[in-house]
């Protein structure tokens, strides 16, 4: 089934905006990184600045690379400068599926 890594981001009100574009760029970058499936952004209807965003990798160690390979990435740079928190990640896998 692969292996999902799991990223949440909170954004300001006042940066919710931008940080949608930042977290779209980073994501659409990562179709370069050997072992990425594909993802899905997901914005939070109630709170426009929290965002999900669910993606899935071949393995984790591929998973964990792609972390250490874009960490200095002026994208990822600026979402760290945006968020109101630091962005969370978890890597799992899925236990259950329905159609």
């Amino acid at each position: 089934m692969g292996i999902y890594s799991i990223w949440e981001f909170l954004f300001p009100a006042e940066v919710a905006h931008e940080g949608l574009g930042v977290a779209e760029a980073i994501w659409n970058d990562m179709p370069g990184f050997e072992g990425y499936v594909g993802h899905e952004l997901i914005r939070d209807l109630d709170d426009p600045g929290h965002l999900l965003v669910v993606s899935r990798w071949t393995t984790r160690q591929r998973a964990d690379d792609s972390i250490v390979e874009y960490a200095g990435h002026p994208n990822a740079r600026r979402a760290e400068e945006l968020v109101s928190e630091p962005r969370r990640r978890f890597v799992g896998e899925a236990v259950a599926h329905s159609a």
